[in-house]
Order: C-alpha cells, then structure tokens, then sequence
C-alpha cells in the first residue's frame, strides 16, 4: 500500500462522498452518486473528472519533429501550431506500447500526454529511442494536475469563469496560459467521452481551487463529479478504446481498427514493417462490436467461441447506460467478423449467444 498515490483532489473526492479505489497505483473516486447517474449527467448535461493520474512528457529541441515521426505512427508533420494530434506509440513488433496526445507549440516543443499506468514505461521507452535526436525529454508529471469538463453544457460552464472567448478553441486545438479566475491554465477541446468538452491543465497548488470553481460554475446546469466507472462507460459507447483492453503489446493498431492514425506513407517510425506487412497481407484478426441475444453481461477477457472453437475474448462489455443493451467489443479471428453472424461469449463456463453488429454505439458529439 505504500506505493499509492493520491491525486491534489484526493480531499475533494472525500469531500463529495467519492468511493475510492485504487487505479494504476492512485487512489481515485470509482464513482459519487452512482455510475448511472454521472454516465447520463456527461450524455445529457456536464460531468467533471479528475485525470490528474495522467502523466505528461516535454520534448523539446530542434529534432522534436523528426523524433517524434520516427517514434510515432501518426504524421507529426501535418500538425499546426496549438493543434492536438491522437496517435499511437509502438513496438518494432507493430504491437503498442500506449496511445497518447500530442500537443504542438512549435516545431520545436511538443507535450504528450500519456496514460496512468504506463508512465514509467513509456518514458523510458522514449529515453531510449531519443539517443540519435537534438532533443530533451522531460517527465513533468508529477508537477501537473488535468481536470476533464464533459458534455453538451461544459462550454457554457466553463465560459463562466474565463474571459478566453471558448468558441476560439477549436476542436483538437489548445490554449496556454488561459485565466480561470485567476488561475493559468492549459485548455484544449478534447476528452474521452464523445462528448464536447475541455481538458483543463495547471499546477498541484490550484487545482482544488479550480475544481471548486467549476463546481459552483455548474450547480445550474446539472453538472456532477463524475469517477472511473463513468469514464469507462463513456469512453466504451464512443468506441474509444483503452490501453489493456482493446490496445496492448500484443494487439497492434491496425487489429484494433486505428489505421485512420497509423501513417505508413509518411516514411520509416517504429513498427512499421509489421504495419506494412498487415496492410499488404490483411489481417489474421481484428476488433469488432457485438451485441448480447441472450441474457448476460459480457465484460473484459471473456472467451469467445464458434462451434465450440476459441476464436478469441471480449476487450471491454458493459450494460449500456445509454442504450440499455448488453454490448461489447471483442479481438476476433478474422474469419468470424462479419456483421450479423453469430458468436458465443464463454460466461462462467456456459455458453450465451451474441451477434457482431456494426461498429458504432453511439454517435459522437462533438463540436467540430
């Protein structure tokens, strides 16, 4: 237990009556009111989350650019300044080492913002293929601190505490140094709900403040603190994925159905041979949606069958809170990935019937 961190909101989540866990070594509140409760306050109206597990990398120096083409499958070199680029760290293997953002300020001064779990990993694997590059790299994770505004209201929340006109961030675009009530802040328009929304960066010491602020900013307008359960919810009905789940160093980007940010013609960067190699011979298997016909919850790991032969496992399933269906996504061999055929998830060893369906649960709603 030693080794468990908390957050500079831990207090805050007390103070909510957040039930907390521990998450890729944190203490962070699960949920508040109930799972269901803050899924649809996101749908419907605004929830905030505490991301501050999140770590955060600088690189900077005159080879930033051309590093971070060679380390990543998606081209850094179409990006604007203030832009922000998903895309995709990997393995010579083709296989993932994490998804990630990249924020640009110039050509010559990048941040990436990497998942919780993996940040040690991450940044040594980045330490490693840096050594030929004009570059610096450094872990400041532990002096940031990210709150996530999202939902349909979170502009008209935020709004409230900023004279930053909001309408000037575009989707997928940032600012720095932005003034919310007097504390500055890195805000971009991005999330991880298919939902609009705005991730918030600033410091330890005024992160409980601006919390606090933007809960008072939102009593009108059903805003909830909102916990992991949501989150993964959320994220899951947009079809986003999750690194251990649907992305790992055994399933490759391509597998995952992320080609859309895999670049091979942009030239050489690490995995691309294997993603050549795929996109040349097709895919042995990849990831598909499906829904439950029978009565049971499908959840991450399940084995999935086809007349009584594994054909592979379910990455994530849930009961849908949006939809109320019973659905999941799952890497399957490709022979068995046809929308409308029937598969089988191995629950506790019996056998409950799905079929594959097509692969969108629910639209995004983003402004673009």
């Amino acid at each position: 237990m030693g080794n468990i961190r908390k957050t500079a909101l831990y207090d805050a989540h007390v103070k909510y009556g957040g039930k907390v866990v521990e998450y890729s070594g944190w203490l962070l509140p699960v949920q508040y009111e109930s799972l269901k409760v803050e899924h649809e306050a996101v749908r419907n109206n605004a929830g905030l989350f505490d991301v501050s597990h999140m770590g955060e990398v600088k690189v900077v120096g005159s080879d930033a650019e051309k590093y971070l083409q060679h380390l990543l499958t998606n081209d850094i070199s179409l990006m604007n300044e203030f832009q922000v680029m998903y895309t995709i760290m990997c393995y010579d293997t083709g296989g993932v080492v994490d998804d990630l953002l990249v924020y640009k300020y110039s050509t010559c001064d990048y941040l990436l913002v990497i998942n919780a779990a993996n940040v040690e990993k991450d940044f040594a694997y980045m330490q490693e293929q840096c050594k030929n590059y004009n570059v610096t790299l450094t872990n400041i994770s532990e002096d940031v601190s990210e709150v996530a505004l999202q939902g349909p209201k979170a502009q008209d929340i935020l709004q409230k505490l900023t004279t930053q006109d909001l309408n000037e961030i575009k989707f997928f675009y940032f600012k720095d140094n932005v003034d919310i009530k007097g504390i500055s802040c890195l805000v971009s328009r991005t999330g991880y709900t298919g939902e609009d929304g705005f991730e918030i960066y600033t410091n330890n010491n005024d992160i409980s403040k601006l919390w606090e602020e933007i809960m008072e900013a939102g009593k009108d307008y059903g805003l909830k603190p909102c916990g992991l359960g949501a989150r993964d919810t959320l994220r899951f009905e947009a079809i986003l994925p999750l690194y251990g789940n649907e992305l790992s160093q055994d399933i490759t980007p391509l597998e995952a159905g992320l080609g859309f940010f895999v670049k091979t013609g942009k030239g050489d960067y690490l995995g691309r041979d294997v993603h050549l190699k795929q996109k040349e011979e097709g895919l042995k298997r990849k990831i598909v949606a499906f829904e439950m016909v029978d009565n049971a919850i499908p959840r991450h790991g399940y084995e999935v069958c086809k007349d009584d032969k594994k054909i592979g496992f379910v990455t994530t399933g849930y009961l849908s809170p949006t939809l109320g269906k019973k659905i999941g996504l799952a890497l399957l061999d490709i022979d068995h990935t046809n929308i409308g055929e029937e598969i089988d998830i191995l629950i506790r060893n019996k056998k409950y019937k799905a079929k594959i369906v097509k692969k969108q649960f629910y639209t995004k709603q983003y402004k673009k």
